[in-house]
């Protein structure tokens, strides 16, 4: 275990010194930039970089009495890789992303990684502008997710996905998902009952960006008010670093691939490494 921590350190800290994917604002920048300048970015910013949020996360489960159980770490490695170097037809780019999950229960004997979920995927982003402004970008990508098991304890399913996220001001970030699931998992054919087909959300920041709250909600499936939430805080350590001290809180389902169809509510607190402008969902 300790040889996983040291490699998932050196990764971690690996990533903070990269350039991101979506990560095209110096900081204290104004998040509208004009077109021609974004473009240049685009073009110019590393192959390499991030892609959704990193962190690494530790507490306990909310309501049920904290154990050994239900107190664990989770962490998440998620990065994206420029496939193209000039821009495709109609001002996009075409990206290999990858996004590993996985819930350690460190407090336990021998310190098991109870679930670790694998996200492969493509898609092509095209940056948005409006009256030659830089608001967001659309991506429209293929994905796969599973855990690695055998058995029964295997889960998988594939995703044709359609997102966008929207600067609406410099302080305020919109972002929605929806997806077409394809589910070839022969131990989670309801995963849509509890994973659905669409998720929205935002995301508020401070002036200077050192302060962040975000919300996402991940519609189940039915025409109830049902949802997976889940609400982020994070304050950034250092002025000109993208390294925050973390708070999230998850409650509902589909946390992990492994027990998708049981309820959690958990708080966990850690570390968190972020593009600068836009993290995906």
């Amino acid at each position: 275990m300790l040889k996983k921590f040291v490699i998932f350190t050196i990764l971690l800290v690996a990533f903070s010194a990269t350039g991101a994917y979506g990560q095209i604002l110096r900081t204290g920048e104004s998040p509208l930039l004009d077109a021609d300048s974004v473009r240049r970015d685009f073009s110019d910013q590393p192959y390499f970089g991030l892609y959704k949020d990193n962190y690494f996360i530790f507490g306990p489960s909310v309501g049920p009495r904290p154990t050994k159980e239900n107190t664990n770490i989770k962490f998440q490695i998620s990065i994206a890789q420029r496939l193209t170097r000039s821009t495709l037809p109609w001002g996009t780019y075409l990206y290999l992303f990858y996004t590993q999950k996985c819930f350690w229960n460190v407090l336990q004997n021998s310190m098991p990684m109870t679930d670790l979920n694998f996200n492969p995927g493509i898609g092509i982003t095209k940056p948005l502008f409006v009256k030659n402004r830089y608001i967001g970008k659309l991506t429209f990508l293929i994905e796969h997710e599973s855990n690695g098991r055998d058995s029964i304890q295997s889960r998988s399913w594939n995703r044709v996905a359609l997102a966008a996220n929207v600067m609406v001001t410099k302080n305020l970030m919109v972002h929605g998902k929806i997806w077409v699931p394809i589910v070839d998992g022969e131990n989670n054919r309801d995963i849509v009952d509890y994973c659905g087909f669409w998720q929205a959300g935002f995301q508020v920041l401070s002036d200077n960006r050192r302060f962040m709250c975000g919300l996402t909600m991940v519609k189940r499936k039915g025409w109830n008010l049902n949802a997976n939430v889940v609400l982020d805080l994070a304050f950034r350590i250092f002025k000109r670093d993208n390294q925050y001290l973390y708070l999230q809180f998850y409650n509902g389902y589909g946390e992990g691939l492994l027990d998708y169809n049981k309820f959690h509510s958990q708080v966990r607190v850690g570390l968190l490494i972020r593009p600068k402008l836009f993290s995906d969902y």
